[in-house]
């Protein structure tokens, strides 16, 4: 591992100053951060402020949370956006493209091998016992999840009528995600110039004490980051290459089999997902799980929760479940091919069109990052999708409770929500749900011991 640097410097200074690290070096540390980033967002933006503020100076105090918070606007994981952008600055396109590859890549790998595990064994008597308790700790982890984003989100009376108003939307109404987000970003941009002060976003990320100064604060002391300058010449030409290496498969899928195959249902859906990913994976989570059980009938109703206890004990962003899920979906339907090699490109494809347009959104607003600094309507717009992202986790987890804790389900009416049957409870799944919450939210135990000790629990409960 590369040396740690603790030096202090004047960036005004007329010397060189201290200079970036080499593109190998970065390249080391990248690698290293993606294969450590477990945690969800909250541990993986803890490891890079670590790795990139605080032990190497590569970026100073204030500009990582400023790009923080401008990757938080952004659809997508934001602590891959983050690393993207950190990336980028420092070593240009080639250094954001090797940040976010590396962040994803091993995560994606470790997923696509335990998805063909899981689609070739999952009937398996003592797979099956593992994932009977690793659901019981997903229900507990999103919970602690809405209690969170809650906590941040939820500021005032408007916030909560939002969050409330989301939920039902989703859960009763089963109205689309995108548009409630596009319906809850319309209501804060307007209420922000209108009501400035409901609708303020959230700071949140304020530091403590002197900022600490960084190599990419002195670069640009000393004008040496002209790549980070906006130019509309130069976003009109990343937009030229970008947009069609991101929908390029989406288009040619739809020009070779139409719209009824796995394949261009795989690359529209998820293409879609990736523009509307705002306030994280469990938010979108919730509408990915419907649409591919519901809609597209690529899942069965527990798999969703197996999935995302995968997704939770492999390095990376939680929103790699998607992977998991096109890799069923095309699996289940190969075609002329193997149902593994269908089910490697199914997975593929989805890790593709989720995530590309991530790169696209850093290397064509990073240079316009300051500019968003104090743009009020644009944070009333975001203040209202966080607080509906706080209605559409509880859908989330309303779901996989009653999918989890519960045999059977019916849906009462035509239009609603599917229902628990009372009588199916399954006690077993409720003691251990009960007891990852306790774990978690009482304990504060982390997760992965958490889904650990569950899958433990599972099997000494369900093996015969």
């Amino acid at each position: 591992m590369p040396s740690t640097q603790t030096f202090d410097f004047d960036p005004q200074a007329a010397s060189p100053g201290p200079q970036p690290p080499t593109l190998a070096e970065a390249t080391r540390v990248w690698a290293r951060i993606g294969m450590l980033s477990f945690g969800g967002p909250a541990g993986q933006i803890a490891l890079m402020h670590r790795e990139l503020v605080e032990q190497r100076r590569w970026i100073g105090e204030e500009r990582f949370l400023h790009a923080l918070n401008y990757c938080m606007l952004l659809p997508g994981p934001e602590a891959q956006q983050l690393a993207t952008y950190v990336g980028w600055l420092m070593h240009r396109t080639v250094g954001g493209l090797i940040a976010g590859l590396l962040f994803v890549l091993p995560g994606a790998l470790v997923m696509l091998g335990l998805s063909v595990v899981y689609a070739l064994h999952g009937d398996a008597p003592l797979v099956k016992a593992l994932f009977f308790g690793v659901k019981a700790a997903v229900l507990a982890v999103v919970v602690e999840a809405l209690i969170r984003v809650g906590r941040r989100a939820l500021k005032n009376r408007v916030m909560v009528a939002i969050s409330v108003l989301a939920f039902i939307a989703i859960f009763a109404f089963r109205l689309p995600f995108p548009l409630i987000i596009l319906a809850a970003g319309l209501f804060g941009w307007i209420g922000a110039r209108r009501s400035p002060g409901l609708f303020a976003g959230g700071g949140g990320h304020a530091a403590q004490g002197a900022p600490v100064t960084g190599i990419v604060d002195a670069m640009f002391a000393r004008g040496e980051l002209a790549h980070a300058e906006p130019s509309r010449g130069r976003a009109l030409k990343v937009l030229s290459v970008w947009l069609p290496l991101w929908l390029a498969p989406v288009a040619a899928l739809w020009a070779a089999f139409g719209s009824g195959s796995v394949w261009s249902e795989i690359s529209t859906f998820f293409a879609s997902m990736a523009v509307v990913t705002f306030g994280g994976a469990y938010a979108v989570l919730s509408y990915v799980a419907q649409a591919a059980v519901e809609s597209f009938g690529w899942l069965r109703p527990g798999e969703m929760a197996d999935g995302l206890g995968l997704a939770e004990t492999t390095p990376g962003p939680l929103i790699m479940v998607t992977q998991f899920v096109g890799f069923l979906a095309a699996f289940r339907e190969p075609g002329a091919l193997s149902p593994i090699v269908a089910g490697t490109l199914g997975a593929l494809l989805t890790t593709w069109v989720t995530f590309a347009p991530s790169f696209l959104w850093i290397f064509v607003g990073g240079p316009y990052v300051e500019a968003l600094r104090a743009h009020r309507p644009l944070g009333g717009a975001l203040s209202a999708i966080t607080a509906a992202v706080v209605g559409v986790i509880a859908n989330l987890a309303v779901w996989f409770a009653v999918h989890t804790l519960f045999r059977e389900t019916a849906r009462p009416f035509a239009f609603g929500p599917d229902l628990p049957v009372l009588t199916s409870l399954d006690w077993r799944a409720g003691l251990l749900a009960g007891a990852a919450m306790v774990a978690m939210l009482r304990f504060k135990v982390g997760m992965l011991p958490t889904l650990a000790a569950c899958a433990a629990a599972g099997l000494v409960l369900t093996w015969r």
